[in-house]
């Protein structure tokens, strides 16, 4: 029998973010990193909160799978002891927190974005773009996310791809450099160079220095969108969670300049959420095509087979898709010069 419980679990999914959400802001997760639990009376005395409302934190949280029952306690389950603890290598709070401070109330007028097609964290005729902000924390909190989804999506991006062919890797727009230094942890023979607004690369110096990879990344300023030429002397291109920002025009420009600087036999990969052939899933790749109808002016979610079209259109073949799951992609797709 068909029931409007799935209905009802949506209406919940709001509860559930925010009850994450809640939990980082309070530094929960960290408080009970290495298998510390903690009971009622406990988390009420920390927190500064009657025990009413600490019970229903704790039990909340051990709902969504992020804490369990220990004796009396609460502790972190292995999903939060590994990716909601502050210092771990592949801490996703980062991004949690950004969600819940800049997209979360946006959201809430969704409809006057789907009526005037432009975007509501930021305003067009003030500002060149998303990035173009004048909100030192804000550009932190922001950066400090795109670390923290990319770095596990390059740990499963690297599973499921094979770099150790290629000896010089150009991330264009590579933020603070979770790709490449994920990469070059695992493999010696790779080095790599990262493409970006001259602030971010400054962020991707700091980034890599405390990797301790600075004789093997390095960073180019600039901006991959205007300048008419990308770096050449790199055997592979990644495009990571950058296409979805743009439209299929900009796209496709910036595939044909990724086809300029590669030599013959060089690769490209794109990492993205991927929308099926019929666009009506994966959620995870259609709800973030939404979400670029509030960040973005012409940003959405493509297709393997619409990336493989542009791709085969600028020049490259044998175009196809690597399956994996991450937060930031679900998929790649590879190609390579003739």
């Amino acid at each position: 029998m068909i029931t409007p419980t799935p209905l009802m679990q949506l209406v919940a999914g709001v509860w559930g973010f925010k009850t994450l959400a809640v939990g980082i802001e309070f530094g929960l997760f960290t408080r009970l990193a290495g298998g510390r639990a903690i009971t009622v009376t406990e988390a009420a005395a920390e927190f500064g909160m009657d025990e009413r409302p600490a019970d229903l934190l704790l039990a909340a949280s051990a709902s969504l799978g992020l804490l369990e029952k220990a004796g009396a306690g609460y502790r972190n389950s292995e999903l939060a002891e590994q990716f909601l603890v502050e210092g771990r290598p592949y801490y996703f709070g980062a991004q949690i927190r950004y969600s819940d401070l800049r997209t979360y109330l946006p959201w809430h007028r969704i409809g006057e974005a789907l009526r005037s097609n432009r975007p509501l964290t930021w305003d067009p005729q003030q500002q060149q773009s998303m990035f173009d902000t004048n909100d030192p924390k804000m550009v932190a909190e922001f950066w400090d996310a795109m670390f923290s989804t990319s770095r596990f999506t390059a740990h499963a991006l690297a599973d499921a791809y094979d770099f150790g062919a290629h000896h010089r890797l150009l991330d264009v727009g590579g933020g603070a450099g979770a790709f490449p230094i994920e990469l070059c942890q695992r493999l010696p023979q790779l080095r790599a160079t990262i493409l970006d607004l001259p602030h971010v690369c400054a962020r991707a110096e700091e980034r890599i220095a405390d990797a301790d990879l600075t004789g093997r990344i390095g960073t180019v300023a600039g901006d991959f969108l205007a300048d008419p030429t990308l770096p050449d002397g790199h055997d592979v291109i990644l495009l990571s969670m950058i296409m979805h920002d743009w439209d299929e025009a900009t796209n496709r420009a910036l595939l044909a300049r990724c086809h300029a600087a590669l030599p013959s036999g060089g690769a490209i990969v794109i990492s993205e959420l991927l929308l099926n052939e019929e666009r009506t899933g994966p959620p995870e790749a259609a709800l973030m095509g939404m979400n670029m109808l509030v960040e973005t002016e012409g940003g959405k979610n493509y297709s393997g087979a619409e990336y493989a079209i542009w791709l085969d259109d600028a020049g490259f073949v044998d175009a196809r898709v690597v399956a994996f799951d991450a937060p930031g992609a679900n998929g790649a797709v590879v190609a390579r010069r003739p």
